[in-house]
């Protein structure tokens, strides 16, 4: 086990587990530690633990969460930009931030032999995270037309990691190249995949 970090008197149990998470997985141990592992990286106690989270996965939907918040907050989401652009701002800001923690996360997707489908499938809530985006986008995921989007979404995304996970450039312009086409693709597949209509904020 690595030394521990010095506690962050300004970060709280989740944010502490978060990074301990990704600290650990930076080193390519995620397929070979539990959740105690985490909170001993942490210096938090496991009662505490145990009151917020039941596995180490719960601390990646953790994880998730928060760069979904913070992708919306930083994304221009004005009402007179189109969905699709919207919508790409949204994924590269989310890609920005999954930038800060790259070594944790590639270490994630490595123990998934290396194939980013299934380490992306079992980051749990991806569905509601996918959802968000698209709605914090102005896209309804109501209904069998809003599940249609959430999944061709989830496509779309797993696509992009794919080619995220490769892609070392400092601009990510391979990431952003295939999230341009992907959105394309989509929108010709299904024209109602980018329509506004049905709009969630309407």
């Amino acid at each position: 086990m690595a030394d521990k970090p010095q506690e962050n008197k300004g970060m709280g149990v989740r944010e502490r587990m978060i990074a301990a998470a990704l600290s650990i997985a930076s080193d390519g141990d995620w397929n070979n530690i539990g959740l105690s592992d985490i909170a001993e990286k942490a210096s938090i106690p496991l009662d505490d633990v145990y009151e917020r989270f039941d596995e180490k996965s719960d601390v990646l939907a953790a994880y998730d969460r928060s760069v979904n918040r913070h992708a919306i907050a930083n994304t221009d989401l004005s009402d007179d930009l189109p969905c699709r652009d919207k919508l790409f701002d949204l994924v590269m800001e989310r890609f920005d931030i999954l930038n800060e923690n790259r070594d944790g996360l590639l270490g994630i997707i490595s123990s998934y032999k290396g194939d980013p489908k299934e380490a992306v499938l079992s980051f749990p809530h991806l569905g509601k995270s996918m959802s968000r985006l698209l709605e914090a986008a102005g896209l309804s995921t109501d209904g069998l037309a809003g599940a249609l989007r959430v999944t061709g979404m989830i496509g779309l995304y797993l696509y992009v990691v794919r080619v995220w996970q490769d892609d070392e450039s400092p601009d990510m312009g391979k990431t952003m190249a295939a999230l341009d086409k992907g959105l394309d693709k989509c929108e010709m597949f299904n024209t109602s995949f980018l329509n506004r209509i049905p709009c969630s904020n309407d």
